[in-house]
């Protein structure tokens, strides 16, 4: 059974000035999502600059969301790593506060094998009982978890059960679907390509835009699961220059960005990302005018 349907956000990581986790406003945040008709949310993932938090902090903001969440909706924590020994650990952690499932990234700066690939998420998700979510991202990590490694390992290993998919390369999506034959539930993880990894069999996005615009993203994906395919294309053609605007620098350096001229307070960003180009704020506030979200 599928962890969630729909669109789950993945949550950006409020920061105060001095660079420390503003839990006021991450559960303002979370509020909002909720509020917003999310149907799950992600914390702790690359949005979330899981990647400079400490260990400590890093589950401390898992334990704080579940807290708020209260069973609302899935929380999925993020809580991969290069290390094995370290998303074993991460993974353990997480389950122990209630989350409803977790995400692994591919182990990045390593660049595993396959065979490599396979041993590491199936001995993570081996330490653990709550359901995994392999997360693709090879623009990020240099390391592409190919298809069939991806079936392997959903049908040897009973608690991993969807990838999300932030290739970009819809022919391995649509490869990866032909061969899984419904074993492994997928989910977009571009908000560009939510309505095409649908038309592939896809369940629902991980979203960067759902932080900005959660109730919208929430319809792409329903209208769509709702039969309204014409209707779910359309609002996705619409949220095009908003997607676009929202990646024009290194995620999540513009939906910080748009969170703050919200008026929602995300704060900072920790290095070494650092604060966006003026130009481009300009062109992202203009895409917001123009979605009807400022």
């Amino acid at each position: 059974m599928a962890i969630f349907k729909g669109a789950g956000v993945a949550i950006v990581t409020p920061m105060n000035a001095d660079g420390s986790v503003n839990y006021e406003k991450f559960k303002d945040l979370i509020e909002f999502q909720i509020a917003g008709g999310t149907d799950c949310i992600i914390v702790c993932g690359t949005t979330g600059e899981a990647s400079t938090l400490s260990h400590e902090e890093h589950l401390d903001v898992i334990k704080y969301c579940v807290e708020v969440v209260n069973h609302r909706i899935p929380v999925v924590a993020g809580t991969g790593s290069n290390s094995t020994e370290t998303a074993i650990y991460l993974s353990q952690e997480a389950e122990k506060y209630g989350v409803d499932g977790v995400l692994l990234v591919t182990p990045y700066y390593n660049k595993a094998t396959q065979n490599g690939l396979y041993k590491h998420f199936k001995a993570i998700a081996d330490s653990i009982k709550v359901p995994v979510i392999l997360y693709n991202v090879p623009s990020r990590t240099g390391c592409n978890i190919l298809p069939e490694t991806v079936v392997r390992l959903c049908q040897d290993v009973e608690n991993i059960v969807a990838i999300k998919e932030a290739s970009g390369n819809i022919s391995q999506i649509a490869h990866l679907a032909a061969i899984a034959k419904g074993c492994v539930d997928i989910y977009s993880g571009n908000d560009d390509q939510i309505v095409p990894i649908l038309s592939l069999g896809g369940i629902g996005v991980i979203s960067v835009l759902s932080n900005v615009a959660p109730q919208q993203t929430h319809d792409i994906v329903q209208k769509y699961l709702d039969g309204d395919v014409k209707g779910s294309c359309q609002m996705q053609l619409e949220a095009l220059d908003l997607c676009n605007a929202l990646f024009c620098e290194v995620n999540p350096i513009p939906v910080k960005a748009a969170l703050n001229l919200m008026g929602m307070e995300a704060g900072t960003l920790r290095m070494p990302l650092t604060d966006m180009e003026p130009a481009n704020v300009a062109r992202l506030e203009k895409a917001m005018k123009e979605y009807g979200i400022l």
